[in-house]
């Protein structure tokens, strides 16, 4: 009985696969140790994971945002070691989950493009070079907290198009004082300024919301891709909400940028699966 999971900030994918081959699958809150402390993520898998599985899981795969730092690894593997006391638990970080399950064995740029944003490029069986993303505040262009913050941004600057403005107060009460509560002093900020991006996704067609999501991929492909080594002559690979639900748009910037985007999936833990199994 191995689990696998997939885990950001905003959820968590877990799959089982059982001694017979058979796929149990389900979710969880999200895991960040950046973001939460060794007794918070127990009692989030107390309460949400030992529900859904049984003693019998011998294994543990774990993938997740915050995992590429050795105190964060150690932090997160004494938490699920002790809620799950007789499995052999492994800690990876997102990226290489993003890497194993777009690209198997092949080698490839892997990218994510989700609440935040990282690409690394994989040999086939490593991650061999990776441009550090340094996360909202520095970086993640491209990424659901990009959009989110170029939004606030443009809207409080009084850079939004009147059609624009319109659509966005007609959703949102673009309250000054509640935004910087959120994203100064509550947790999970990245999280907070992701939550604008489907105001984007439903008025799509408008051209400034277009425009924004065209000019955060080309920063993305500007600072990330393009840095990698024979870039133009490798697959490139993405993962995550933004990307697969802004797909056309990511392929539309690819083709301008002479970069040949593969495969684009919602969530690494499908490949994930196939991978461990």
């Amino acid at each position: 009985m191995i689990l696998i999971a997939d885990s950001g900030s905003t959820k968590t994918d877990w799959r089982v696969i059982t001694a017979d081959g058979k796929i149990q699958q389900f979710k969880t809150p999200g895991i960040n140790p950046y973001h939460q402390s060794k007794e918070e993520i127990i009692k989030l898998l107390q309460t949400h994971l030992l529900p859904q599985i049984d003693d019998t899981i011998e294994a543990i795969n774990f993938y997740g945002a915050g995992c590429s730092v050795p105190s964060m690894v150690a932090l997160l593997k004494g938490a699920i070691s002790e809620v799950i006391s007789n499995a052999d638990v492994n800690i990876f970080h997102d990226l290489l989950g993003a890497a194993r399950s777009l690209c198997g064995h092949q080698p490839g740029i892997a990218c994510i493009l989700g609440t935040g944003s990282n690409s690394c490029s994989y040999d086939g069986v490593d991650i061999v070079d990776n441009i550090s993303s340094l996360g909202y505040i520095l970086g993640d262009e491209g990424s659901g907290s990009w959009l989110g913050k170029r939004l606030i941004n443009d809207y409080f600057g009084r850079d939004l198009p009147t059609t624009a403005k319109k659509l966005l107060e007609d959703k949102l009460e673009m309250n000054r004082a509640e935004i910087l509560e959120n994203v100064y002093k509550k947790p999970l900020a990245g999280k907070y300024l992701a939550g604008f991006s489907p105001i984007i996704s439903d008025n799509i067609s408008d051209p400034y919301f277009y425009n924004i999501v065209h000019e955060g991929f080309s920063l993305f492909f500007e600072k990330n891709i393009k840095k990698y080594k024979n870039f133009e002559k490798m697959p490139v690979h993405f993962t995550g909400s933004i990307a697969f639900y802004y797909s056309n748009i990511l392929r539309q910037v690819a083709s301008e940028q002479n970069v040949f985007v593969k495969n684009i999936a919602e969530s690494p833990i499908a490949g994930l699966t196939l991978y461990h199994k």
